[in-house]
């Protein structure tokens, strides 16, 4: 038998983000992933080491976070505007992505389905929590890198994940805006 998730999992380089915007450069969701990924192990870092907050296990967020889009390589990549257009739309698309979800962990072998099952599926809220703030985070750096190339199309989404983040109410979060993000607004010369 040959079990096809780790294939799959290679064609995430191959699903375009952001595709209803024009773009300076492209990203796609392996590349997001990754950065995800550095970014909840940031986060979760920081809330244990420099907040002193409890919190999930940073190498459990990382690699929840390289795993958050992964249903993407069955759905596509579906734009925000639409995946959260109306509470009915968010919902029906939830469903998808949890069916998709089912459908890869089944692409496993069955030893190691369970091992994934919850990653896949980010059925641990603590961890979904960080994640969801890296990837808004990292939405957010694309937005600096976009607005720093001259592309005014990334003026109303900077915008709004920046509002986004902070209503989410995330001391780690908070804590990397402050202090770590003013650098991505920096050239290659002054960093």
């Amino acid at each position: 038998m040959a079990y096809e998730f780790y294939a799959l999992m290679s064609r995430m380089r191959n699903i375009t983000r952001w595709s209803l915007m024009r773009n300076t450069f492209s990203e796609n969701i392996q590349e997001h992933s990754h950065q995800v990924a550095m970014l909840a192990h940031a986060l979760a870092l920081i809330r244990r080491e420099i907040l002193h907050m409890d919190g999930p296990d940073p190498d459990r967020c990382a690699v929840a976070a390289l795993y958050h889009d992964a249903t993407e390589t069955l759905t596509g990549d579906m734009p925000t505007p639409i995946k959260y257009y109306n509470p009915q739309i968010k919902s029906a698309y939830k469903q998808v992505e949890r069916i998709a979800g089912e459908r890869l962990v089944a692409m496993l072998p069955e030893q190691l389905q369970a091992h994934y099952e919850p990653i896949i599926q980010e059925s641990d809220p603590e961890i979904r929590l960080v994640v969801k703030a890296a990837d808004k985070l990292s939405a957010y750096i694309k937005c600096i890198e976009e607005q720093k190339a001259g592309n005014t199309e990334f003026e109303s989404a900077a915008k709004q994940t920046m509002d986004s983040m902070k209503a989410m109410e995330c001391a780690e979060l908070n804590w990397f805006i402050e202090e770590c993000l003013p650098a991505f607004l920096l050239n290659l010369d002054q960093l």
